[in-house]
């Protein structure tokens, strides 16, 4: 039976023995008893441990989107932040803390909180669509969202002329883009995510007004006749930079979402749970948003690129971010039979 269709008695049955087994590891972790002894057990256990983590990761997602008794959401939250705490906060080795939050945490995190990923995705996809089609048909448009020179400044940036694809008039090396490209991205995903605090009002209209601003560019560069050059040059680090600004706007709603409706708990409390889970997913946008800055500087720009080329790798990026926000560091179903 699926966990989603259980009553919460059956839900605490069929699940109840890995969060026993969750708490009495855990309280072997942190006395450390049996590690200090016994190497070979202390890797067992760690395997068992992480395992058990990401189980009561997604139990306590069911959990709260059933609305089941507070008293099951308590204790998984109780389970999961200690887990949380002994797993991110006290490897003895910093790349492994890095591979763990890289391979399960981020991945992990997004789908707990896939309703926020999926209005995000709303907010930010339905004006890019709607303001890509109107601007396309109408160009004199996107004036409502960008002066004249700026705009004339896109046209020259993807046109037939230009030395280098999407380079700006002030920057003269693919470094300097590289460093723009940085600020650039990273400004606006801050933007989408600090804003949640507004009751999450802010990270919507963050949101909603680049998307709006990323269809107007395309949907007026299209009507140009510079889609070869401007498709080109976005397919393969859009891949990265479009999720990460809607999961950077996920995590602002995340906080909104806190302080709207913190239940039986203290905003405070609630804003503080929020923010500690919320911080992962922002740690994984950072790493999207660098790779995005990369290729779009030095992959992206490229005229020596064959167009086919840039589409090939695109496909695979956009792939590749789908297959890792949607399936990486899933517990293996068979794991869970006891």
């Amino acid at each position: 039976m699926s966990p989603f269709h259980m009553t919460p008695l059956s839900f605490e049955q069929r699940y109840g023995g890995d969060w026993n087994e969750l708490e009495q590891l855990l309280k072997v972790a942190f006395g450390q008893s049996a590690w200090q002894s016994q190497k070979v057990e202390r890797d067992q256990l760690g395997a068992r441990l992480a395992h058990l983590y990401r189980c009561s990761c997604e139990h306590l997602a069911i959990a709260r989107a059933r609305a089941y008794p507070s008293y099951l959401t308590e204790r998984l939250d109780d389970l999961t932040q200690r887990a949380h705490q002994l797993i991110y906060r006290q490897r003895s080795w910093g790349l492994d803390a890095l591979r763990t939050l890289l391979l399960i945490g981020i991945p992990q995190q997004v789908r707990a909180h896939a309703q926020h990923v999926w209005l995000a995705l709303a907010a930010f996809g339905g004006p890019l669509l709607a303001m890509g089609l109107l601007t396309y048909f109408d160009p004199t448009l996107i004036l409502s969202l960008l002066d004249a020179y700026t705009v004339q400044n896109f046209t020259e940036m993807y046109g037939a002329g230009a030395d280098s694809i999407g380079r700006t008039r002030h920057a003269d090396t693919d470094w300097q883009m590289f460093g723009f490209y940085i600020m650039n991205n990273i400004g606006i995903a801050f933007q989408c995510f600090a804003s949640g605090l507004f009751l999450g009002l802010g990270s919507l209209f963050f949101l909603s007004f680049n998307g709006a601003l990323i269809g107007a560019v395309a949907g007026y560069l299209t009507e140009r006749g510079l889609a070869d050059n401007f498709y080109a040059f976005v397919v393969t680090h859009s891949a990265f930079e479009l999720p990460a600004i809607v999961l950077s706007g996920a995590a602002g709603l995340q906080l909104g979402h806190a302080l709207l409706a913190p239940g039986r708990r203290t905003r405070i409390h609630a804003l503080r749970e929020a923010a500690r889970e919320a911080i992962v997913i922002v740690y994984g946008v950072t790493a999207m948003l660098l790779i995005a800055a990369a290729l779009e500087a030095f992959w992206s720009s490229s005229r020596w690129v064959p167009p086919t080329v840039k589409y090939s790798v695109g496909a695979v990026c956009w792939v590749l971010v789908a297959g890792y926000l949607l399936w990486q560091g899933r517990p293996q179903r068979h794991a869970r039979a006891r």
